[in-house]
This record gives structure tokens, sequence and C-alpha cells, in this order.
């Protein structure tokens, strides 16, 4: 193995110092990575304001309980002198919207939301995570390890909260690590194609997995892995990539690149090698080897279920180990993680079964979390309640999507969550994929709407079900109805 990862600062360019951007606004500030920007920011002493809809948002409780405010509606009248930064979401019109035109007139600087991010990481040595499933838990599993460590890590990570860290974004001005997710996703869709992790300057990348998710970006999957091999290159011959070696994928594209490459996962010949998967009590072991043959941790157990978190716990792990922190300190931040919003969260108890809530929107993600529900609860019927995101992506992922529910006993599809970004398509709709999984599980249902949905649960859920709601809309919002519908 190569020899430890060694922290300097001589190769850095310094962020803006934050006495001199004093006040910023965030326009979509409720948007998660927006949030983890916020408290970012108002950790680095600048006092922080925004703007976003009126939509409860799973952001709302941290921009509350750290005293940041925000307006409602994106409009014009937000943006006034004495703001020193713009930072806008990709969402609500991106660089177009009216906040953004007005910060100009006013000659106030503005960044996308992948600009902050890239400036941020300037300062630090940067730990990126890119992959279409994975990016978050992995992030927010590394943050917990590291900071368990006391290596103060500052970090980036497009979620609702961290458990136990309270936040999702941070800066510790004594910490030498940054952390965040590196998305292919454009900069701002239709103005700025560009990837957003192509304004990184990474030292060290996780790549989780490789498959085709953004069809109205990518015209096909080669040039989706294309992508991804120009974003690894940027590490050049001193970098380190950690690829996972169960996803072909990722492997093929890794190999061509000219970092040191370091891999993980159950494949035979991966670097840090999983075996003896146990589940148990809502726990989940597994042992460790190294170089396939040496037993580096016995019994290493985390508090999330499946097989994908276990190697996104591993991927943490070998960053730490690399990093030269204690094996007994790792296990330890690796026990310590408790999971992040919308990760297969636990919400409410209803009709005497348990309701979990994820944020999975590809069919390879909508497998994993059926397969890690079956693998917690092998005894009870699984229940899936799916909200497609986009016209696009379920159009051309239309027979993957149709295929992804083998491990759910019953499924409901609600209607698809429209983006920003595109028109409405008539070709592809929720009806139609209801017929396409109706192929391979013939208990599949359309529930339409949020309140049709409801309904259908409470006829349809039985006592003992483990229930999934799974998507990257709004569907969480269902918890709030069914809170004002208990069972009678």
């Amino acid at each position: 193995m190569r020899k430890l990862i060694k922290l300097s600062r001589s190769d850095k360019i310094r962020m803006r110092s934050p006495d001199k951007v004093k006040k910023v606004h965030l326009t979509g500030i409720k948007g998660v990575g927006m949030t983890a920007l916020a408290t970012y920011y108002q950790d680095m002493g600048m006092f922080v304001t925004g703007s976003d809809v009126p939509e409860a948002f799973v952001t709302d409780e941290i921009l509350k309980k750290r005293n940041i405010g925000w307006s409602l509606g994106i409009s014009k009248k937000h943006v006034k002198l004495g703001f020193d930064l713009l930072v806008t979401t990709a969402a609500h019109g991106g660089l177009e919207n009216e906040e953004v035109k007005k910060a100009k007139q006013l000659k106030i600087p503005v960044l996308t939301y992948a600009e902050a991010l890239a400036q941020a990481s300037l300062e630090k040595e940067t730990i990126c995570v890119c992959g279409v499933g994975g990016k978050t838990t992995t992030c927010s599993m590394l943050s917990v390890l590291l900071d368990t460590a006391g290596l103060n890590p500052s970090f980036l990570v497009g979620v609702g909260n961290i458990f136990p860290l309270g936040v999702s974004g941070r800066y510790v001005k004594e910490g030498r690590v940054f952390i965040c997710e590196a998305d292919e996703y454009a900069v701002s869709p239709g103005v700025d194609n560009r990837p957003k992790f192509s304004l990184l300057k990474p030292k060290v990348i996780i790549a989780t997995n490789i498959e085709y998710d953004h069809p109205d970006i990518y015209p096909d999957f080669e040039k989706t892995k294309e992508t991804f091999l120009q974003f690894f290159n940027k590490l050049g011959k001193y970098g380190y990539l950690l690829a996972d070696a169960d996803n072909k994928n990722t492997i093929e594209v890794a190999k061509k690149s000219d970092a040191y490459l370091i891999t993980y996962g159950f494949e035979k010949s991966a670097d840090y090698r999983i075996k003896k998967v146990k589940y148990a009590e809502q726990r989940t072991s597994f042992d460790l080897y190294i170089k396939k043959k040496r037993l580096l941790v016995e019994n290493l157990t985390i508090n999330v279920p499946g097989e994908f978190n276990i190697r996104n716990a591993v991927a943490a792990f070998a960053v730490g180990d690399l990093l030269g922190v204690e094996q007994e300190i790792l296990v330890k931040g690796l026990r310590r993680y408790l999971g992040c919003r919308r990760r297969f969260e636990e919400m409410i108890f209803y009709k005497n079964a348990r309701f979990y809530d994820d944020y999975a929107h590809h069919p390879s993600e909508i497998k994993a979390t059926l397969q890690a529900a079956r693998e917690w609860f092998p005894k009870r019927r699984i229940v899936a309640i799916f909200q497609p995101h986009t016209y696009s992506r379920t159009k051309a992922l239309f027979e993957q999507f149709a295929q992804s529910f083998a491990d759910a006993d019953v499924v409901a599809l609600m209607d698809i969550y429209a983006s920003a970004r595109e028109k409405y398509d008539p070709t592809v709709s929720s009806k139609l994929l209801t017929e396409g999984v109706h192929k391979y599980n013939k208990n599949t249902h359309y529930v339409a709407d949020q309140k049709t949905t409801v309904a259908w649960v409470k006829t349809n859920v039985k006592a003992g079900d483990i229930v999934l709601t799974m998507g990257a809309g709004n569907i969480f919002h269902l918890y709030d109805l069914l809170k004002k519908n208990p069972v009678k």
C-alpha cells in the first residue's frame, strides 16, 4: 500500500477572507446543498440571509435552529445594496432568475452553488465523493468518523441533517480536511453545462458507482463515463482514487485514470475486502480484510442497513486509515454514525407499521434500498411507495425502473415529480410506469397525488409492514398528511 496521505498547506489557494465577505444572500436557501452552505458561511462569521418558496423543506428545522432567516419567494426585491455576495441554486431559473439579475445590476458578485462549493474547498485538502448513489451517506460517515478522530473536518453535504453532528455543513478553521459531494450534473443547466465536479480540486476521490443518470445533460452512458474519467484525472499521479470494486463501470473508468487506485468491496481482488456480513437487531456487522489476506477488523458494526452502506462505510474507513487514524477510532467513528435525513430514515409508526423514508430515485438505488429492507426485515411484508423524479430520467430509464421493485411485496407509484428545469412530457407518466412495473410485480398500484396516496395507505398498509417511501421530490410531505389523518 502507498504511504499515508500527508496533509499540507503549501499548495492551496486561500478562499476570500470572511472579513471581506460579511453579508451573503442565498437564493434557494432551503435546498439541502444551500442550507449546508448557509451554516458553513455562518461558521465563517458571515451574516447569512436567503429566499425560497413557501413549501416546507427538510432543511427548515436547521435554518430555524441556527437563526438563519429567509424571505418567501424568489424576487428582486430581496436583493439590496449591502450584500457582498449572492449564491444561487440551479433551481428557480438558476443564473436566469430575477434575484441574480438584480444582483448583477447592483454589481454584487454572483456565484452558483457549484462555484461556491469549489471556492470553499480551495482552503483545505479536499476529499470528494462522486457517483450516482452513496455520495451523501459516504460523506456523512466520513465527516462523523474524522470528527471522532479529532481532525476537525469541514464539510458541505447535500442532506437535511447528519446524525449525530446536527448539521450538514460546517467550517472549522483549525482543521485541514474538507469533505464534499462531487456531482456530475451541470453547474447551471442550459447556461453553464460544465459538470459541477469539474470546478473542484480534489486530493482524494471516492467513487461509489457510475451509472447513467442525467439524460437531460449527457446524450449517452459513454459520455457520462468520459466525464467521470476527466474528473479522476484531476488527481494526477499524486492523488488517491478509492473505487468500488463491485461496480464494473466504476472499475472500468478508474483503471484508465493516472491516479493511485485503491479498491474496496466484496470483490476478491479488492484492497479493502468485505467478508462475513451479518444482520441482527437492526445492526449490520462484517469482517474487513486488507490486501486479500490480512484480517484488519473483525465484526465491524454500523447502524445502517444494506450492502451498499457496508461499502460506503469501508470507503470512509479506508480514507481514515490512509490518514493514519487509529483503527480503534475508525471503528468507534463508524459506530457513532446514526444516519442522515432521507437515507433509510425511520419516520413514524402508523397502523402498527414502520415507515422509512429514502432519497432513492435511480433504479440502482431503489434496488439497493429494497434489498437493504429485505435483509434487515426478512420476515416482514415490504411496501414500496415511489415518486419518480423528472420526466427525462423516467423516460430514459423506464425499463430499468420497471424491473427495480423485485424485493417489494407491494408497490405504489405516485405521479412524476417534475423538475423546474424541464417541460411536461406527455409520452411518459406514472400510469405507464405502473403498467411497466406490473409486468414484474403483480401487486403494483397507481396512487396519483399525495391525498390519494394517504387514502391508499390507510386502506392497504397492514400491521407489521415495513413501508418505504422513496424519491427525490416532495414525497416526504406524506408524513405531515399521515400525522393529520390518524387511524380511527
